[in-house]
């Protein structure tokens, strides 16, 4: 990722000596080569990475998730068409129509939502479990993962509490300077939380790994029992 990271760095600032406008966007970009040989290269990479990348990253993982949601009703083939359906649904095209409206609205407030579950996934494995998990009782209907009906409500107040604070200081919308353009503007969505929008990902984090470690408190001395 650090890679791939950098690449679109050395590109993008790269377009800008070249064609005198920074260009981030890759088919754009290669829609600029005075070659057809390499404009059908680069288009035909732009698809192999797309496809690639889609299949392996946003089909497999949602689909298996909807399937062990109501594996009864879902198999992984319709979760993965469900999949799809949805990702026409939140209209991809809207997401990437402005890199500003990209990375300070979406991958924030996608990127503050990881964090807060990553921050849970964390205390849980390292702190609660010291490493140690029982596989069998994770897929053991009343077993020690069981809580109440299914549900983890510690692990859902911590959820909540970091969601709130990872990304409720989002801006609805930016321009090409960062800055909140939308209904909300200069304030974000709860202006007190908007200073901790741009580490969302930090505060989401730090906020449910301390909460669920607090509500967590009664279940570690379990969980140690149980080694």
């Amino acid at each position: 990722m650090t890679l791939f990271a950098i690449l679109a760095v050395l590109v993008t600032s790269g377009s800008e000596a070249v064609y005198g406008e920074a260009i981030w966007d890759p088919v754009t970009l290669a829609a600029k080569a005075d070659s057809t040989f390499g404009l059908l290269f680069a288009l035909i990479t732009v698809l192999i990475a797309t496809i690639s990348v889609n299949i392996a990253a946003n089909v497999v993982s949602p689909a298996y998730d909807l399937a062990n949601l109501a594996p009864k009703l879902i198999n992984f083939r319709t979760g993965a068409l469900i999949t799809g359906v949805l990702g026409i649904l939140i209209f991809p095209w809207k997401l990437i129509s402005t890199p500003e409206f990209y990375i300070f609205t979406w991958l924030g407030v996608v990127g503050g939502l990881l964090g807060t579950v990553a921050g849970i996934l964390i205390a849980d494995y390292w702190i609660i479990r010291r490493t140690v998990l029982h596989l069998a009782d994770l897929y053991t209907e009343g077993g020690r993962y069981w809580y109440t009906a299914g549900w983890n409500w510690r692990a859902i107040a911590a959820f909540l509490v970091g969601g709130v604070l990872a990304v409720g200081g989002s801006y609805s919308s930016v321009n090409a300077e960062g800055v909140s353009s939308g209904p909300f503007p200069q304030d974000g969505l709860i202006p007190f939380l908007k200073p901790l929008a741009d580490y969302g990902w930090a505060v989401g984090v730090a906020t449910s790994m301390l909460v669920y470690v607090a509500l967590m408190a009664g279940e570690r001395g379990k969980a140690r029992a149980t080694v």
